[in-house]
């Protein structure tokens, strides 16, 4: 794995930011890597109001959205509130329908099922609607390249507003409206918004038309929080905000969906990390291994002893995805090692009886195993689908693009994506694939590295430098943990391997004769015993952490990496 260090910053921006927040050298740092560089910048980081969100008619077809709804509440229109089948999907159905449903009754919530319907709007979905007499679809985090649907749809004199986050293709639906910050001319100031953000802005200017208190609204960003978390967007700006009010409504106000979750997994003040491990992937267990229409009836939920029972359904639908993902996962190595793969820029795998619901967590396991652009096909329908995702710095989107004369759809990001082939096409796919990628990856983007923000001394961390560094949450992309480098640390001789197989690291760590001892754990770095033990002295990468026991709290590393000490 290579070490690097994030590019050093403007050292007198850092020492004017140190004299006016009157902290170390090592925070200011941290705040100027973040794109914090004044006193205001800081009080907002740290202080995230809702105050500063962004006017939602900024977004282009907002005001169109905004009056078609109201449109179709006059007339008492049937409205379909229609959403993917994953945390983000059925969060954004969840808000829109909770939201409309306290004034509203004429609403129906749909989520396509992952295996007869597949991803996005489908024409089974519009079928509904008609039947349902449904004259208006709400379509959320899906829809931006439903050309066809739409169209389909405008038969049926069905009106569509699509609410996405994904990219669109080079042919935008002909929609009533189209929120999506990424679609060109558009001028909304923030452009990573999630689907459920862009939901949340939606009812954010449905209350600003109706002149009705926008504090009324604030109960629903435990689902924005939580599709913010599990989608993998960038916690900055707009989304930081969002994420950080909507985590105070999760640890103070849930709703029962929420309650059941977290008493069921007994954990206390979630953090960004707790959504992305606990909730996210049970609220995606249901349209994973069932039907994903079950996550919106326990987050729709106002009763609780009914939230507890939904919830109990989708714990053992969770139970039943870690086990057929670890299984999937060990057939896939095997396949790679009997074809002899391990060398090629890409891993590509298919098994017509692989379960489809979990081959995008499949793809992430081998993408770590392999460190190299994935993808995991299964049998679906009449077709063969996938799901992929990539390494650091490579986009994977692009390199599907530039394969779509042997595929059938596609859409996604630049780390991860779906895709629909014809079963016949995917030798084709996977010879075209592995030479697009070998062409254009480098060796340093197949190479693991760990990025670090900065390099420290064990006389600089404290209870204050800790508290303030917890300040920096929440956590996650563009505003990541800050990762330390400690250098020439001994263990005081205990070291040991912990876990099931041996494959943790416990130790406790000094530097020469200072007292300061921290203890610290390593996940998956048991291997690395040898380098720690008879006192030798090491590099460590971490994360600085917490440890509760017995009551008593005391500073922790989390260890990333470790390597000897140079001489």
């Amino acid at each position: 794995m290579n070490w690097e260090q994030k590019q050093t910053t403007n050292s007198a921006v850092v020492d004017k930011l140190k004299q006016e927040l009157n902290i170390s050298t090592s925070l200011s740092e941290l705040l100027v890597q973040r794109g914090v560089t004044t006193f205001d910048e800081a009080k907002e980081f740290f202080r995230p109001n809702l105050e500063n969100l962004h006017d939602p008619f900024l977004m282009k077809d907002m005001d169109v959205a905004v009056s078609r709804i109201n449109e179709a509440l006059r007339n008492n229109e049937k409205i379909m509130i229609y959403g993917d089948y994953d945390v983000d999907g059925t969060t954004s159905v969840a808000l829109v329908y909770s939201y409309l449903k306290e004034f509203y009754d004429h609403i129906l919530a749909y989520i396509p099922d992952r295996y007869k319907e597949g991803y996005g709007l489908s024409f089974a979905g519009i079928d509904h609607a008609e039947q349902q007499k449904a004259s208006l679809i709400i379509c959320l985090d899906c829809g931006i390249k439903a050309v066809e649907k739409v169209e389909y749809a405008a038969q049926k004199n069905i009106d569509i507003i699509i609410c996405d986050h994904h990219r669109p293709g080079s042919i935008i639906p002909k929609a009533r409206a189209i929120l999506n910050p990424k679609q060109p001319n558009c001028p909304y100031p923030f452009k990573e918004l999630c689907g459920c953000g862009i939901g949340f802005k939606l009812i954010q200017a449905l209350q600003i038309s109706s002149k009705k208190p926008l504090s009324d609204i604030w109960k629903y960003l435990d689902l924005v929080a939580t599709a913010i978390g599990s989608d993998i967007v960038p916690i900055n700006g707009e989304n930081r905000v969002l994420a950080h009010h909507g985590l105070n409504v999760l640890n103070s106000t849930p709703r029962p969906g929420f309650k059941a979750i977290i008493q069921n997994a007994k954990k206390e003040n979630l953090t960004i990390t707790d959504v992305v491990f606990i909730i996210g992937p049970r609220i995606n267990a249901a349209g994973r291994m069932k039907h994903g229409l079950h996550a919106v009836e326990l987050l729709i939920e106002t009763n609780f002893d009914n939230a507890k029972e939904i919830s109990q359904a989708i714990e053992v639908y969770n139970t039943n995805r870690r086990t057929t993902d670890k299984e999937i996962t060990q057939e896939a190595l095997l396949q790679i090692q009997e074809l002899k793969e391990e060398d090629r820029k890409t891993t590509v795998v298919y098994h017509p009886d692989w379960h489809k619901g979990v081959i995008g967590i499949v793809a992430s396991r081998l993408t770590e195993t392999y460190y190299r652009p994935t993808l995991v096909f299964t049998k679906s329908g009449n077709f063969l689908a996938a799901s992929a995702r990539s390494v650091h710095g490579f986009d994977v989107y692009n390199a599907i693009e530039k394969c779509s004369n042997v595929i059938e759809q596609f859409g996604g990001h630049k780390y991860a994506a779906g895709l629909t082939i014809k079963e016949e096409n995917y030798s084709a796919f996977k010879t075209k694939f592995e030479k697009v990628v070998s062409q254009s990856i480098t060796a340093e983007q197949l190479t693991r590295r760990q990025v670090y923000d900065l390099s420290i001394r064990m006389e600089d961390i404290s209870q204050k430098f800790f508290r303030i560094l917890n300040q920096f949450a929440p956590f996650g992309p563009q505003n990541m943990k800050p990762v330390f480098r400690i250098n020439g640390l001994q263990d005081t001789g205990y070291a040991r391997c912990v876990g099931k197989d041996n494959e943790h690291l416990k130790c406790k760590l000094f530097y020469q004769k200072n007292p300061f001892k921290v203890d610290a754990i390593g996940f998956g770095l048991g291997q690395k015993l040898n380098l720690i033990q008879n006192r030798h002295q090491v590099d460590i990468l971490c994360t600085l952490d917490e440890n509760e026991w017995n009551g008593q709290k005391s500073l922790q590393f989390i260890l990333k990496d470790l390597k000897a000490t140079k001489e």
